[in-house]
């Protein structure tokens, strides 16, 4: 393997007519559950919001159901935001990752960290419910906190598969440290399984065993409002169950991708309307038509 980083910009026509590909085709045949069926481990008295809006995503980009394991406190809250999500209240419980473990089966992709915290007992229990997604080769999105416990824990998902994980600027120091080199010695110990999308500016679509990164186009606006990595978050969820369903090569670099460009596209929307005053619930909001422009097929 070469030691040297390839940097490719993305070929962004190619992809999204890629990803329209991608997208299954709504038919009176499927039942509930087979446009995806997504679990978020995340939600703390603190952070209600967060895994919310990763939730609602999920669902409102055209996943059938969204889970949310959450702290008990924090369950009432959460509910009350939307009546269309499933909130259980089990992560602060003795037996939480007996609880989740039975639910487990009947998900296609885990998001763990957003809303998560960081009281030792709780990270514990998030670390417990990774391992044991991974050691069934369920797919998994991590994020904010989900990260946080990665500091101490990379060896966790080093050589495992179908394993997203989605870092801002800082995150991504804390995760890989600031040493060019340092930080891609590191990242090759992931292997061909993980892919790490970097977000910023120009988001950044790691491939760490090839030692290549894809570099998104600029997006969106300068409003830097709170949520938006959950909606990113919430989105990749959906995006990369349709992606693994395809018979598609690379399906974790289709969806980080696609999301990273969608999620982009809500805010530039959301920001003509409300300009400073943009909130991440106005970019819910834009969910419906910006999917419908971009990645909707004609035929379906």
């Amino acid at each position: 393997m070469s030691s040297a980083i390839t940097e490719i910009p993305v070929h962004l026509p190619k992809l999204l007519a890629l990803f329209k590909t991608v997208v299954p085709k709504l038919s009176n045949n499927k039942y509930k559950g087979q446009y995806g069926r997504i679990g978020v481990i995340g939600g703390s008295l603190e952070y209600t919001g967060a895994p919310y809006f990763a939730a609602i995503t999920s669902i409102r980009v055209g996943a059938d159901l969204a889970h949310v394991f959450c702290h008990s406190k924090a369950s009432s809250i959460i509910k009350s935001y939307s009546p269309d999500l499933i909130v259980h209240p089990v992560l602060d419980s003795e037996d939480a990752v007996e609880k989740i473990t039975p639910w487990l089966d009947r998900l296609h992709v885990i998001v763990i960290g957003p809303g998560l915290g960081r009281e030792p007992s709780i990270l514990k229990t998030a670390s417990n419910i990774l391992k044991l997604c991974l050691s069934v080769q369920k797919p998994v999105v991590i994020d904010a906190d989900g990260l946080f416990l990665l500091n101490d824990n990379f060896e966790l998902i080093c050589g495992q598969r179908n394993v997203i994980l989605t870092p801002n600027v800082m995150e991504f120091r804390r995760l890989f440290g600031d040493d060019s080199n340092a930080a891609r010695q590191k990242m090759a110990l992931l292997g061909d399984g993980v892919v790490v999308l970097e977000k910023g500016a120009n988001d950044k679509i790691h491939i760490p065993h090839c030692n290549e990164v894809h570099t998104m186009p600029l997006g969106g606006s300068g409003r830097r409002c709170g949520g938006q990595g959950d909606l990113l978050s919430g989105s990749l969820a959906t995006f990369f169950y349709w992606s693994l369903q395809s018979n598609e090569p690379n399906p974790a670099y289709i969806a980080a991708g696609a999301s990273s460009y969608f999620v982009k596209r809500l805010n530039s929307a959301a920001f003509q309307k409300f300009g400073r005053s943009l909130l991440a619930s106005d970019m819910v909001n834009e969910i419906a038509s910006i999917f419908n422009k971009e990645f909707e097929n004609s035929d379906s």
